[in-house]
């Protein structure tokens, strides 16, 4: 937690005494856990009208962005010194910690940011399964993989996923677009928001269902080599 307020050059904006207490930040970090609307911040890379956000942000302008609905699990503070703090916060995909930092800091009064952000695990991937620099740098490929690597069903596993027939295989094969039925899977999520399965459950590409003249069909986007078939798309 600090005090200073910055621009993207670094320029020092405004600066806020810090006159609150433990008890008031803990509270404070209380009221965001669970499910919350978080707005965005203008540094990230989400597109306005196809441009990226912190391209907007670095000429200085800035646009309305619409809140999304997030998941704060769990906030546990590691320890508060006030003016600075450490804490590790749970949260689902799309969470901004940053843009966390700087609510609770509003809700403060006395606002707020990150001096530093460190990512200990997300979905199957965990800090404990990384491989470190030295060991990459000096063992063979295989190792690190028998070792560290998780296999991609299963690193894909937290993705809602669709399953193919055969002839839709074979049309996502060729880089065809497939109607399909969405089932529980989110209909204009994002291009890779949908695995897309045969029917033994392989994972064939990562792609996005849309709607298409009143139907879903699913776009693929990223097509694994062995999902690839030869022939020209339709």
């Amino acid at each position: 937690v600090v005090t200073d307020s910055q621009d993207l050059d670094g320029t020092v904006l405004e600066t806020r005494s810090v006159d609150v207490t433990e008890d008031q930040v803990r509270a404070a970090s209380l009221a965001l856990v669970g499910e919350i609307e978080q707005i965005p911040p203008m540094v990230s890379a989400l597109k306005h009208r196809g441009e990226r956000l912190h391209a907007i942000a670095r000429r200085g302008e800035t646009v309305e962005r619409a809140p999304r609905r997030i998941t704060v699990h769990e906030w546990r503070w590691l320890d508060l010194a006030l003016p600075e703090a450490r804490f590790v916060v749970r949260c689902s995909g799309g969470t901004y910690v940053r843009t966390l930092a700087h609510d609770l800091g509003e809700r403060l009064g006395c606002g707020a940011a990150l001096a530093g952000l460190r990512r200990l695990g997300s979905a199957p991937f965990q800090i404990q399964q990384a491989c470190a620099w030295d060991d990459l740098a000096s063992l063979e490929a295989s190792d690190v993989l028998a070792s560290h690597g998780i296999a991609l069903d299963q690193a894909l596993a937290v993705l809602p996923a669709v399953t193919l027939d055969a002839l839709g295989a074979e049309a996502l094969g060729r880089g065809q677009r497939v109607r399909v039925e969405a089932g529980g899977a989110p209909v204009g999520a994002g291009e890779r928001s949908v695995v897309l399965r045969d029917v033994s459950g392989r994972a064939l590409a990562l792609g996005e269902l849309r709607l298409e003249a009143g139907a879903v069909a699913a776009f693929p986007q990223v097509v694994f080599p062995w999902a690839v078939r030869e022939g020209r798309p339709a």
